[in-house]
């Protein structure tokens, strides 16, 4: 896949399919399936470190991540989050930032927000970096919102998020992901861009679809949102495989002598 095929996907009616990934095994898994782009996501600090939210990562933890992705797939399309702050700071960190992602082995960004980055964002692309725009929910905004909450809820802030999806489109992002906001809107705001609309808690009638790979192979042990759908218990089948092991360890059914060498 490359930076073409996303608008080619939206005139062709073919959603496309995102996961996130934050190693080098889970992407070798994804590239051997249907999965049409990867994303490193700032998430990598809840769910691969255990921090309390996103804000946590740093440019370096996204490059370390990112590293790992690309090793595993090689071919994949890559796009990797803009932390916390890294376009708060001025153009120079902002390509800093930017330069350290791209050479890291990603093959675009993701920038939460518009409102003061408007010019940071042009600049970026102008620059031949490919930008994906983030709105809605932002989860680097999480204090701000005083949680994660659906946003867009009323005509205000539903127009605000309708306006901001337009004036990213016309700065140049190839692509756009919303956040927990009421399926109406989503499907107002991809009916009217020409980029494709990328949806998490956003309904189905956007262009596609992007979820945290551990909560959609039943990983998480802790709170799931609404719009998580579990493929398989994951968590439950790990357990029990490491019990299951356990137990051949303590009972010196494991290793066999066809597992050992003579």
């Amino acid at each position: 896949m490359n930076i073409h095929d996303f608008s080619a996907m939206k005139r062709n009616n073919n959603p496309i399919a995102m996961v996130t990934s934050y190693d080098s095994w889970s992407a070798s898994l994804a590239a051997q399936s249907s999965i049409d782009c990867l994303l490193v996501g700032d998430s990598a600090a809840m769910v691969m470190h255990g921090l309390r939210d996103t804000t946590q990562a740093d440019a370096e933890m996204i490059a370390l991540h990112t590293r790992a992705v690309r090793r595993g797939a090689p071919d994949a399309f890559i796009i990797s989050d803009m932390p916390f702050l890294s376009c708060r700071k001025g153009l120079h960190h902002a390509m800093d930032t930017v330069e350290v992602l791209m050479k890291a082995g990603c093959d675009a960004v993701k920038i939460e927000g518009l409102a003061g980055q408007e010019e940071i964002i042009a600049h970026i692309i102008q620059s031949g970096v490919p930008v994906m725009g983030h709105l809605g929910l932002m989860p680097q905004s999480v204090h701000l919102l005083g949680g994660y909450k659906v946003q867009g809820k009323t005509d205000d802030a539903g127009e605000t998020i309708r306006a901001d999806a337009q004036t990213l489109q016309e700065i140049g992002c190839f692509a756009l992901v919303v956040e927990c906001v009421p399926a109406q809107l989503a499907k107002q705001i991809a009916d009217k861009l020409t980029i494709p609309v990328i949806g998490i808690g956003a309904g189905a009638d956007v262009d596609g679809q992007v979820l945290v790979l551990q909560d959609l192979l039943g990983m998480s042990t802790g709170h799931i949102p609404k719009f998580v759908r579990t493929y398989i218990a994951g968590a439950e089948l790990i357990i029990e495989a490491l019990n299951t092991y356990a137990e051949g360890t303590k009972t010196r059914a494991f290793p066999s002598a066809k597992e050992s060498y003579s």
